[in-house]
């Protein structure tokens, strides 16, 4: 992959448009596709002008770049052309609206942003405890495994063996070899995952920590690179997700994600079972696993965790 392909050019604003319009189909919105072929799929720019009633010039410098103050209504009217759901929509409106702070005629606020903490409050450690045998751990915004109970960090076999700062949930769904193997829908996953990290790229798409995450997994998953592309910002906080896991057999346990107030960015992540049912006693099982096997400490010749931390930032998009 090229740089080219990388940065796709023009502003963030520009690339969620051209994703979106990518993924409309004519007949979705009620026109023609013609006879002929087309270029490109989806929606052409001036079909999707016409749809929100602007005019091709206008939308063309949107989606460029060139424009970057697009009335509120103009952003409606894009959403509903682009049959956007209400999360994409507010993405959306976010992005207008960081074109704007972003213009070079709009006044700097403040300087640089702080980087995000990795520590943990000791409450929020003693939470995690507390809540055994229920897995728990406590993620970064892009994903980092900061803590965690020792069923929460036994749920995802293998992530122990890595140093404390590699261990990262999206680098272990894309690039640890049992993850394919323990998640039941892996795909489904792997597109929630990629859908939270480019939330963030929308609003901060120069952190240097989602810049060495996202250009590390760029350059090593075919499959990151596919999902980055496509633009999904739909998540999920809640619902149930199933295990193959090599150690407890196969379980299915509910979750929970949770924003921690106080440390921007942290989120807390909690499974949980039915107290008497199969699955709780795999989960209860797991944590005395966690618990009676403590993590292995790396080797310190680990050549890839130093490429990881120490590499230089890649392009997000």
């Amino acid at each position: 992959m090229n740089s080219e392909q990388q940065t796709g050019g023009g502003t963030e604003l520009g690339r969620f448009l051209r994703a979106r319009r990518a993924r409309v189909t004519p007949e979705e919105v009620g026109l023609t596709a013609g006879s002929g072929l087309r270029r490109t799929p989806g929606l052409r720019r001036e079909e999707l002008a016409t749809l929100a009633g602007i005019s091709i010039d206008y939308y063309v410098r949107l989606e460029r770049g060139k424009e970057t103050r697009p009335s509120a209504s103009v952003v409606d009217s894009l959403a509903r052309a682009l049959l956007l759901e209400d999360d994409e929509h507010e993405h959306l409106r976010s992005l207008a609206a960081r074109a704007a702070r972003s213009a070079p005629e709009a006044p700097l606020e403040g300087g640089p942003p702080a980087a995000p903490s990795r520590t943990v409050r000791p409450g929020v450690k003693l939470l995690l405890e507390s809540l055994r045998p229920q897995p728990a751990h406590v993620v970064s915004r892009t994903n980092d495994l900061l803590a965690a109970n020792p069923g929460g960090l036994r749920l995802l076999p293998g992530i122990q063996d890595w140093p404390a700062r590699e261990r990262n949930i999206a680098r272990y769904l894309f690039l640890h070899p049992a993850s394919r193997d323990l998640f039941h829908d892996w795909n489904t996953h792997l597109r929630g995952c990629v859908a939270r990290l480019r939330v963030l790229a929308g609003t901060d798409p120069d952190a240097p920590d989602l810049t060495r995450l996202a250009g590390e997994l760029l350059l090593k998953s075919p499959e990151f690179a596919r999902l980055w592309e496509r633009y999904d910002v739909r998540g999920h906080s809640y619902g149930r997700k199933t295990f193959h896991h090599p150690e407890v057999g196969d379980l299915t346990l509910g979750y929970q994600s949770m924003e921690l107030e106080g440390t921007p960015g942290h989120r807390m992540v909690t499974y949980y079972a039915e107290p008497g049912t199969a699955d709780h006693d795999a989960m209860v099982l797991l944590d005395l696993l966690g618990q009676e096997q403590p993590a292995k400490r790396p080797p310190a010749h680990d050549d890839r965790s130093a490429a990881v931390q120490d590499g230089p930032a890649s392009p997000l998009s």
